[in-house]
């Protein structure tokens, strides 16, 4: 099954069925490019996820304290940090080889993004930041659990569903987004998530459809990095599934934050 993350789909590493001459290609990388291991394994995956979401944590904390002790860097500062996290994502993920140096460049400015924009939240809904964590973890860990059961499996259905409802729910979040922007409604800091229908805010209503967006994207990461492993993709490109699992995780992370904070108005 093809993932939608570039950081797979353009790999030959992750195909189901990649051709000889896409496997010879990978094997003959100069050894400069690859990490000590011979080939990626799931273990050295594991590993390299962690050592991306220790430095994003980092990030998150220099982000925290700064804004504490500057407030008046606001926005400014996130949107320069979100900026360059983008930046470095996309090189990461659109290099021929990984670059680790790439991957945790994008962690902490993600981090550091990340923990300004959780202060901001936090100052406002005591303990929000708390809920939203164990949340992630939550979604994160019973995904891969049934993952690893062998439960839940990616499926060429499921995933066209997936990107069609995706598809449609950016298409809402742009829109969304402009709405508030130039003010086109009133009294309300969510826009369209924060009109109610039957009392309950729309943010909330949408809630299990974007939790399954997220649930379901880390069954594509894991399943991509379970084919990279089978393939014997150089070592390196563990790095491609720690960026990946990475992003998936802190969209889901601000997914929750905002769904929490909406239920909380």
């Amino acid at each position: 099954m093809a993932s939608t993350n570039p950081a797979f789909s353009r790999n030959p590493a992750f195909k189901a069925n990649p051709t000889a001459e896409e496997l010879q290609a990978l094997y003959d990388l100069p050894s400069a490019n690859r990490a000590p291991e011979a080939t990626m394994t799931v273990e050295s995956t594991v590993v390299k996820s962690i050592i991306t979401f220790a430095v994003i944590l980092l990030g998150a904390v220099a982000g925290w304290i700064t804004l504490s002790l500057n407030p008046g860097i606001g926005g400014t500062g996130v949107l320069i940090a979100s900026i360059a996290a983008f930046v470095f994502a996309m090189i990461a993920l659109f290099r021929k080889t990984p670059s680790p140096t790439m991957v945790l460049l994008y962690a902490v400015t993600q981090g550091f993004a990340l923990g300004a924009i959780s202060m901001v939240f936090e100052s406002f809904y005591n303990g929000i930041i708390l809920q939203a964590i164990i949340g992630t973890f939550a979604v994160v860990g019973v995904t891969l659990g049934l993952f690893a059961s062998g439960k839940i499996r990616a499926s060429k259905r499921a995933t066209k569903i997936f990107l069609v409802v995706f598809i449609g729910y950016f298409v809402y979040s742009i829109v969304n987004l402009f709405l508030m922007m130039f003010g086109a409604i009133q009294n309300n800091p969510w826009g369209l998530d924060g009109v109610e229908i039957f009392g309950i805010p729309l943010g909330v209503i949408l809630a299990p459809v974007i939790l399954l967006l997220g649930a379901y994207s880390l069954v594509l990461d894991f399943d991509m990095i379970q084919r990279g492993v089978a393939n014997k993709a150089p070592a390196a490109f563990a790095w491609t599934g720690a960026l990946s699992v990475s992003i998936t995780v802190v969209w889901l992370y601000m997914q929750i934050l905002r769904i929490l904070a909406i239920a909380r108005n």
